[in-house]
Parts: structure tokens; C-alpha cells; sequence
């Protein structure tokens, strides 16, 4: 979201190959940039750059590692997102790890790149789910966030072409995440200001220490 993935999780195959042969890792801006602020604009060429802007994108996302990431997140203001929730591959072996200071195995996971350009979010439920988010621009941080449970989203592929989902879970929590970096909002805008001034001088503390 710029979601963060866990650190431990394994993935089953390497980078999709999907959009382009072409990827480059590109910056992720991170707090207090002024550029995460910015409203993004609609996209209304769908053509090579911005095949190429998603392929660097979702090359970017599998690096950091993280789940979603937002243009705007590498300094490209326009609404589009990508999104991979990399769920357990059942199929895969487990993978041994020794991370934290003892071996135990994790489950691989699979690659389901999903693409959504010009978002927009639709009849959100009343009914609401809290969710212990993070963000690859606000990185190490992490804080509980209240979002509708249920939503329907209609997007655009890489083609031009219009979707429509009812989405809930973690898709739908992430979704909304992503949208709110198109309107320059962070997950920590959610929180209380004393929460959030926690939060910031947490990472500044960790940037200090690096």
C-alpha cells in the first residue's frame, strides 16, 4: 500500500513478465516529501510510457517488498495504482528461513499483479474493518486505520478498458489505501495527531540510528 509485505515471506517465481521485458526499480519518495501531497491527474493516454510507468512500478513494489504502490509514491502524479496481495502458493514447497534467530519454514508465495488506472470508489459499506496498515513511504511505521469492510471499484486496465468489483478484505482495505496517495493523503492522516506525531518521531528516531 505502498502497503508492506513482511519481510519473511517467500516468493514462489520471480518478477511478472507480464507488461514489459524493460523494468527499472525507481525511488519511492518517503515522508515528509511535499510530492506525496499532490492531488494526482487522470490518465488519458493509455500508451507505451504508461506500460512502461506500471512495469517500473510494480518492479519497484516486489523490490520494497510491498503489496500496492501509487505513482504518485515514485514522483509520477497520475492515478494509477498497482496492486499484488501475493497470496500463499499451495502448491509450492515451504521454504526454509531462519530469520529472528531460529529455522522454521514459510510458504511460498504467488505473483497476482492487478493494475487500476483512474480508480474510483463506490458504494462503500457502513459496516467497517480495522486493518494494522503500513506504507512503503512511511517505512517501518505501522498503525491500526478504520475502513468501510466492503466497496465497489470501477477502474481502468492498461488498455483503456472499464471495470467494475465488490471488493472486501484485504483487497478492498488496500484499494482504499492506494486511492487515498491519489489525494495526497497518507495512512497516517487517518490517525489522531497525537498518533501521528508518535509515528513520525518513531521514524525519525530509526532514520537517525541508520
Amino acid at each position: 500500500m505502498g502497503l508492506h509485505q513482511p519481510q519473511h515471506r517467500h516468493l514462489a517465481s520471480r518478477r511478472s513478465r507480464d507488461y514489459l521485458t524493460q523494468m527499472a526499480i525507481r525511488e519511492i519518495l518517503e515522508v515528509p516529501d511535499p510530492r506525496l501531497k499532490q492531488i494526482s491527474a487522470p490518465v488519458t493516454q493509455f500508451d507505451d510510457d504508461l506500460r512502461t510507468l506500471v512495469a517500473d512500478m510494480f518492479e519497484t513494489m516486489y523490490d520494497a517488498p510491498g503489496i500496492g504502490l501509487a505513482a504518485v509514491q515514485v514522483g509520477v502524479p497520475l492515478r494509477v495504482l498497482v496492486i499484488d496481495l501475493q497470496p500463499d502458493d499451495p502448491d509450492a514447497e515451504p521454504v526454509p528461513c531462519a530469520h529472528d534467530g531460529h529455522h522454521h519454514h514459510h510458504q511460498p508465495t504467488k505473483r497476482e499483479p492487478q493494475v487500476f488506472i483512474n480508480p474510483e470508489l463506490l458504494e462503500p459499506s457502513e459496516e467497517r474493518t480495522i486493518y494494522n496498515e503500513g506504507c512503503l513511504s512511511v517505512p517501518e511505521m505501522y498503525a491500526e486505520v478504520v475502513r468501510p469492510a466492503r466497496i465497489r471499484a470501477r477502474w481502468q486496465d492498461l488498455d483503456g478498458q472499464t471495470h467494475e468489483e465488490d471488493m472486501d478484505g484485504l483487497l478492498a482495505t488496500c484499494l482504499q489505501h492506494e486511492m487515498d496517495h491519489l489525494e495526497g493523503i497518507l495512512f497516517i492522516d487517518h490517525l489522531s495527531r497525537l498518533k501521528r506525531t508518535m509515528v513520525l518521531k518513531k521514524l525519525e528516531k530509526l532514520r537517525r540510528a541508520a
